[in-house]
């Protein structure tokens, strides 16, 4: 059945404090994603229970409805006209998402926008890697001795060999230098003249630029190791970060005439020069100490404990892609990433969890969003089950931390790593050292959390509406609508008038369907057809049935009667409900309505009539 874009843009608007909070709004293919102003005024129950809504979750400062492909950008310019908002770009919208985080995500966000699009090249070489291997290992096959096995190898070694170079890129981009310069930085750091960082043991050459004055035995001050950096990623990003600097520093001081040979040259040179005495030194000894830190934190059982449970909460931070400068230096340090059975286990219990939340639910539309998000929490995308389904309804979250936590404690005690980061849940089995121990670590992680949420969550029963009251008028038998999918009886006592007649110059128009008013002469709404009620107002002054062959019905009693706030209207029914032609559905107080300067008129629509060649109202 046909959304109606126009009815969904205002209920989020009503349930976002309206325009005024509203401080940026985009879409993407899928989501209207906003920044708020005040989040307190925002009811999320509410948003989510918004007919065209399937979900809703909040993520780097911004509320993010999911609506779907095809369908957001027509609720998007519903919802500009509504608000009065302006429209703007993905980009406006981040960037006033960013104002508003705490300085701990913005000091953080960086290493998430360098390493989020270079994952692709990261997970294509871990799945090869894996792989590769795999077949090598099996017996009899001898597939580790043919030129295939060695060409292979290559091809998936080539991200991980020159990773420096794919970072270096990415943070160019990032901070708004030159990639190709970047790409020069990269390059320039795993230099073939250089001792490739990973046989530093045995032994290096130096550079004495600056003079030969000996601090310590294993220091000179002016000293350059001709050391390369592979496998290092924190150094890399930083040098970067200063060659952006660098070159916006002196794209506005040098002359435009010169600016194009001046300013690159400058930039490498110096750029080179403060990387290799200062940043490169520096950080890659800090980046060890790190990861040397993190390597003993997840073999440690408790430590691995700790962030089996902790490690779904980053994500709702948005810290998580932090973990992929951890793994990418324990793949080059010892060649395997102990972090992501850990990620698994936190990951796959957060599938269990929603999957139980998917089974033992009755609501459709929660079982809709719950059984496709916890698939794509197996698949590694935990996102939409934990902004979906867990977080909203907290209990799953918890059980996800604690199957992640018993998860991880295991993996520890196992000892298992992967060849690769990236790939968690179902295709970390590509890259796992042992995908027994693996199955195993899974299977109690996500278990242990379908368990603990089947007993500890319960499905909070639907709001029952208040009993019918036994009509004081009989119901109408005029039909007012008729089409080729049956009629629509008249849902109130009084005089009928013809749509373009409606006080209210939308409805009038036609754009929200077409239909007709009636004049009331008693405050009763009537079900006009055998159906489902499929939306009720939160101010309670319209009701929303879906009827034969699919017509989608708007009852609105009032104009402007929104701003009454549910004062002087009683819904005797709730979402979901089946109605029978002729039952009350409401009572209205057309003294109060009256009182309030609004007109009383009921607005019924056909909010799909498009649908039909042959709609006649009156």
């Amino acid at each position: 059945m046909a959304l109606d874009y126009r009815k969904c843009a205002q209920e989020i608007s009503d349930n976002i404090g309206g325009g005024a909070n509203v401080v940026s709004a985009a879409h993407c293919a899928t989501r209207l994603r906003l920044v708020i102003a005040d989040n307190a005024k925002v009811n999320k129950e509410a948003l989510e229970n918004v007919d065209g809504v399937k979900g809703m979750f909040e993520s780097n400062g911004q509320l993010q409805l999911i609506i779907g492909t095809g369908t957001v950008n027509k609720v998007y310019d519903e919802f500009l006209s509504i608000t009065g908002a302006s429209a703007a770009s993905k980009e406006d919208v981040k960037a006033a998402a960013a104002a508003k985080q705490p300085w701990y995500i913005r000091l953080l966000k960086p290493i998430g926008d360098v390493f989020v699009p270079i994952l692709p090249a990261i997970v294509a070489s871990g799945l090869m890697m894996g792989l590769v291997e795999a077949l090598a290992k099996i017996p009899g096959l001898g597939f580790g001795d043919t030129d295939w096995f060695a060409f292979l190898d290559m091809v998936a070694n080539t991200a991980f060999a020159y990773l420096p170079v794919i970072v270096a890129v990415s943070a160019a981009r990032v901070f708004g230098g030159n990639i190709f310069l970047g790409a020069v930085i990269g390059l320039m750091m795993i230099h073939s003249a250089l001792t490739n960082g990973w046989a530093a043991a045995d032994g290096y050459g130096v550079w004495y630029l600056f003079g030969h004055i000996k601090i310590t035995d294993t220091y000179t001050l002016g000293q350059i190791n001709q050391l390369g950096y592979q496998g290092h990623v924190i150094p890399v990003m930083l040098a970067v970060l200063f060659m952006s600097k660098l070159e916006s520093w002196l794209h506005k001081h040098v002359p435009e005439m010169i600016d194009l040979f001046v300013t690159p040259l400058t930039t490498v040179l110096v750029t080179a020069l403060v990387t290799f005495t200062i940043i490169g030194p520096i950080f890659s000894g800090l980046e060890t100490i790190v990861l040397a830190g993190a390597e003993k934190l997840v073999s440690n059982p408790i430590g691995s404990c700790l962030m089996g449970a902790l490690y779904p909460a980053t994500v709702v931070m948005g810290l998580h892609h932090m973990y992929n400068v951890i793994e990418a230096g324990m793949l080059a340090s010892k060649g395997l990433n102990t972090w992501m059975p850990i990620a698994s286990a936190a990951n796959f219990a957060q599938f269990g969890a929603c999957l139980a939340v998917g089974i033992k639910c009755k609501n459709q539309k929660t079982k809709s969003v719950a059984i496709p998000s916890s698939l794509s929490a197996a698949l590694g995308i935990t996102e939409p089950a934990i902004f979906g389904v867990n977080m909203r309804f907290f209990k799953p979250f918890v059980a996800g931390m604690i199957g992640g936590a018993a998860g991880a404690l295991v993996a520890a005690f196992m000892g298992i790593g992967a060849s690769a980061y990236g790939v968690t849940g179902i295709p970390g089995y590509l890259t796992i050292n042992n995908a027994l121990l693996y199955t195993i670590v899974l299977a109690i992680s996500g278990g242990l959390a379908f368990i603990i949420t089947n007993v500890i969550w319960h499905e909070e029963e639907p709001k029952k509406a208040a009993p019918a009251p036994a009509p004081a008028v009989a119901a109408p038998t005029n039909a007012v609508i008729k089409c080729s999918a049956g009629e629509v009886i008249a849902p109130a006592v009084g005089t009928v008038i013809p749509r373009d007649q409606i006080p209210d110059a939308t409805f009038a128009s036609g754009v929200l369907g077409d239909g007709v008013g009636i004049n009331p002469t008693e405050g009763v709404i009537f079900a006009p057809y055998d159906g489902t009620v499929s939306s009720v107002a939160e101010s309670k002054h319209a009701i929303g049935i879906t009827g034969p062959g699919d017509m989608e019905l708007l009852i609105h009693v009032g104009v402007d009667t929104v701003a009454m706030n549910g004062d002087g209207f009683a819904p005797t029914v709730a979402e979901g409900d089946q109605v029978k032609k002729g039952q009350v559905i409401m009572t209205f107080d057309r003294a109060k309505i009256a009182k309030a300067n609004h007109p009383d008129c009921v607005v019924v629509l056909l909010t799909n009539s498009d649908d039909y060649e042959d709609v006649v109202c009156g």
